[in-house]
């Protein structure tokens, strides 16, 4: 079981086109083997802060901020998974990794899969953080659909930023909780936020599963997780129910979630 630890945490960086920066968190020791954690849409390396502190000492953790992300900046035009998880294949080719664990929450899952596929000798496992599992966001959808899914947010932004956020709240989630993930969220910058949910709606996911081969095991809130999805994706994924709070439960349940990530990661 995960153990509380005090880790010596280092930011560093690493330059990519288009005036693109991103930022991560390295912590652990050089030798010990690699878990990469990507955050959600909206959300920044910050939330896995707790986790890491749970991890196990011996495990070497990257914390990325995707770009336009917390503290990464970046002036590109192309706001695909596909080109975050360049972001995140970069990190990796930066800290010489040969073999890692690729863990992300929300859209995060969907840039795990991506670096997975692009990196075959180097993604060992992907982890899915309540993340894949959403059958009206991760498939890619049709025209209709997808029309229907981001018109409201070119309508109006935050309103449908709370309904997204509210989406993911099991019954009797706090109210308190779920305006700070909406103000948190909302201020997503500009034009990033929107356009990584148009590239996220279009993201083909079931044919990027079609070519990754490593194992994915996802993560999902019991009260949200739908049979639909584990129809669909049960022989495919390794689907966990999870009774640890909100769709952000990485954020309420740190202890919890560093446990079920040190599972994983091979000693």
């Amino acid at each position: 079981m995960a153990s509380t630890n005090t880790r010596t945490a280092t930011n560093r960086e690493v330059r990519r086109p288009h005036d693109t920066t991103i930022r991560y968190t390295i912590s652990g020791p050089a030798g010990g083997p690699v878990l990469a954690l990507v955050h959600g849409w909206g959300c920044n390396r910050t939330d896995f802060d707790a986790v890491t502190d749970h991890l196990p000492s011996h495990l070497r953790v990257l914390a990325v901020d995707l770009a336009e992300h917390g503290e990464s900046r970046s002036a590109r035009d192309v706001w695909t998974m596909e080109e975050f998880a360049r972001d995140v294949a970069a990190v990796l080719d930066a800290e010489s990794v040969e073999s890692c664990v690729v863990a992300g929450h929300s859209l995060g899952g969907a840039v795990a899969v991506e670096v997975a596929r692009l990196l075959p000798d180097v993604v060992s496992h992907v982890v899915a953080l309540d993340a894949l599992h959403y059958l009206g966001l991760f498939p890619a959808q049709d025209e209709v659909r997808t029309d229907a899914f981001l018109k409201p947010f070119h309508d109006d932004f935050a309103a449908a930023t709370r309904a997204m956020v509210e989406s993911g709240s099991p019954a009797g989630t706090d109210p308190a909780l779920t305006n700070a993930y909406f103000e948190k969220m909302v201020a997503v910058r500009q034009p990033a936020g929107l356009r990584s949910i148009e590239g996220l709606v279009h993201w083909d996911m079931d044919a990027a599963l079609r070519d990754v081969r490593q194992p994915i095991t996802l993560f999902a809130v019991r009260e949200i997780l739908a049979q639909e999805a584990v129809d669909r994706y049960g022989d495919r994924i390794r689907i966990v129910p999870v009774d640890l709070g909100t769709h952000h439960f990485p954020v309420e349940s740190p202890r919890g979630t560093a446990d079920l990530l040190a599972g994983i990661v091979p000693e």
